[in-house]
């Protein structure tokens, strides 16, 4: 109680007057001051004069304070504009007093006013000094009453380069950041040791639980921009063993108008490490490409197709036609463009494998382009239904294809995915003969079908991400189908940016397959989500090793056999230079797939479908037998 009624009368301003009388007593204060310093501190002059010359002083003095009004400004927000009234204020008080001086020599009006022109000089100065310096010292002393006692977190920045002193410099300049900064972390040898802005770089491999418990640290904030995925991960595997918090500094490419903000230093999040590269897409060509142009997205609900949606409905197209079988995602789309006020959409509930209704779309619609996203992607659960994967992913895609002929769409653009390169399995097996079938419709009318590759991408549906976030809520074990195993991960809209240039630039036949950067072990992304969750390995959070799923791959890989690389103009997407394939053939093989597809016999389907692509070989699989009959007949 008394505390608070204490902070209560200290936040009260000092009343005007009373400030006035404290600047009066402080310029008759320092004018005797200056007298001393003038006789060295003896008393060599004449003090009888104070007497007489003092009154005027404190006259003169109110009158030049009164005349500026520089005793109003509040004492515990003293600013720039308050230094400059008192500077005011104590120039008119030596013109005032040098006047007075100036009468006594020429006119002899006050005869005890002989003052030396120095005196005044040293009081104006006085003046200044203290005046100035005891506001600011009031204003010091206020914010230590007032504000509470904080105990700032003792961190690190790890980067010792431009991106870590930037980080420096906004952390000092904030005064709520409330941290201490203790020094810079870098790998590089040649900074150990040296000094930035008068704090210590500490080489990383020093940089251990003992280090940590002798400084104190409490918080690591990762400053590095230009850095590898897999070697942010690895520091970050590190580090969080470590027991302190991890921040980082987001991209460059999302600070607000250049600038880093304090705001944007965040807490690590798993998705941080693995898609850190900005996109530079020419939004020029974009913009032609999609000008008044009617778009239609198959799959629109997905995270991919409703990506691709959301970035198309930032040009200046004529209509945009959402097509999905998945109606409770369908809605949430639209809502997303209601609630943006988009116009010329147009939502469907269709499934691409009715090719009556997908006939009245065309008809109505008249797409010029193309984005066929509608797929089943899970291999597990396609492993067990051969029919529903067969029937989407191979005869959806063929009736969307052979429409898109019919009625003369410019673009055909096929979304598939790196699980097509030598499968393992049914799911990548009906990806791959959807590709070979859109690959040898190239030239068969004025529609140029075209095929983009790339592998897992973070937060979709069925993201590991999303599987680790569940089972760390849940108390774990985290579960992982084989420690070695490694998957590409990039961004959903880094992918679906890649998807919409790789249109632009596409004349037709090509498979574009996307850069993915290095490979990350799944074991080693499981561990930093317990950490980064708080949790302590094995301790807290447990990782089971379950053995691979039916059909699982342990390393992914974005070329088939025979397919070599050529690149483009962006450094992010390739063109897989690919074996031309005999229409007929595969037309004739596909139909005869769909026609034993009906007959629900999964090994007759199976089967057919090795006979089409020979590179799939089941893994971990009831269809292996099939591949070991095979062997046998050869």
């Amino acid at each position: 109680m008394v505390k608070i009624s204490f902070k209560k009368l200290i936040k009260q301003n000092i009343p005007r007057w009373m400030v006035l009388m404290i600047d009066c007593y402080i310029v008759i204060n320092t004018f005797i001051l200056a007298y001393f310093i003038r006789f060295n501190f003896e008393l060599t002059f004449d003090v009888s004069k104070l007497k007489f010359q003092l009154p005027l002083v404190l006259l003169v003095a109110l009158v030049s304070f009164i005349s500026i009004g520089s005793y109003k400004g509040a004492i515990r927000h003293t600013s720039f504009k308050d230094a400059v009234n008192i500077s005011l204020a104590s120039i008119l008080i030596l013109i005032f007093l040098s006047m007075f001086v100036f009468l006594n020599r020429n006119y002899g009006i006050l005869v005890n006013f002989t003052i030396p022109i120095s005196i005044l000089t040293i009081h104006f100065l006085l003046n200044m000094l203290a005046l100035i310096v005891l506001r600011h010292i009031f204003k010091e002393f206020y914010k230590l009453l007032t504000e509470e006692v904080k105990v700032n977190k003792r961190v690190l920045i790890y980067g010792a380069g431009e991106a870590g002193i930037l980080t420096y410099l906004v952390l000092k300049q904030d005064k709520e950041s409330g941290v201490d900064i203790e020094g810079f972390v870098d790998d590089d040898k040649r900074k150990a040791n040296i000094k930035i802005h008068g704090l210590k770089v500490f080489d990383s491999n020093n940089i251990n639980k003992l280090f940590i418990k002798n400084n104190k640290i409490e918080e690591i904030i990762l400053s590095i921009q230009k850095i590898k995925p897999v070697r942010l991960l690895e520091i970050t595997n590190e580090l969080s063993k470590l027991g302190v918090k991890i921040k980082i500094v987001p991209p460059a490419s999302t600070w607000i108008n250049g600038d880093l903000n304090i705001k944007q230093i965040k807490n690590l999040k798993i998705e941080d490490l693995l898609g850190r590269a900005s996109i530079e897409i020419c939004n020029s060509i974009l913009k032609n490409e999609f000008s008044s142009k009617v778009v239609l997205i198959t799959g629109a609900a997905g995270s991919i197709g409703s990506e691709i949606a959301k970035q198309i409905s930032n040009f200046k197209y004529k209509h945009l036609v959402l097509v999905d079988q998945a109606e409770s995602d369908l809605y949430n789309l639209q809502q997303y463009f209601i609630n943006k006020n988009t116009e010329r959409i147009t939502v469907l509930v269709a499934d691409v494998r009715n090719s009556n209704r997908m006939e009245t779309i065309f008809k109505q619609y008249q797409p010029q382009l193309i984005f066929h996203a509608a797929a089943y992607k899970h291999v597990p659960l396609m492993e067990k239904s051969p029919y529903e994967a067969v029937n989407v992913n191979v005869s959806g895609t063929k009736n969307i294809a052979d429409l898109a002929i019919k009625h003369k769409v410019e673009k055909f653009v096929m979304i598939s995915t790196d699980k097509a390169v030598n499968p393992t399995n049914v799911m990548g097996a009906t990806k791959r003969i959807a590709e070979m079938y859109i690959n040898t419709l190239n030239l068969q009318g004025i529609t140029k079908f075209m095929t983009t590759r790339f592998g897992n991408v973070l937060g979709s549906n069925g993201s590991v991400i999303h599987l680790f976030k569940a089972q760390i809520e849940q108390g774990g074990p985290l579960t992982v189908t084989h420690k070695e195993i490694t998957r590409y991960f990039m961004t959903i809209p880094e992918a679906c940016s890649l998807v919409l240039e790789a249109a632009t630039i596409g004349t037709g036949g090509e498979i574009f397959v996307f850069d993915m950067g290095e490979s990350i072990k799944i074991y080693d992304l499981a561990l930093n989500m317990i950490h980064l969750s708080g949790f302590k390995f094995p301790d807290d959070i447990d990782i089971k090793i379950i053995g691979l799923r039916p059909g699982e791959k342990i390393y992914e890989e974005l070329l088939a056999n025979g397919e070599h690389i050529g690149k483009t103009h962006h450094e992010k997407i390739m063109i897989a230079n690919i074996i031309p394939l005999d229409r007929a053939i595969i037309k004739q093989n596909i139909e005869e797939l769909c026609k034993i597809n009906f007959e629900l016999n999964y090994t007759a389907t199976v089967k057919k479908m090795k006979e089409i692509v020979p590179e799939f070989i089941s893994n971990n699989s009831i269809y292996e037998g099939l591949d070991i009959e095979k062997l046998k007949n050869e």
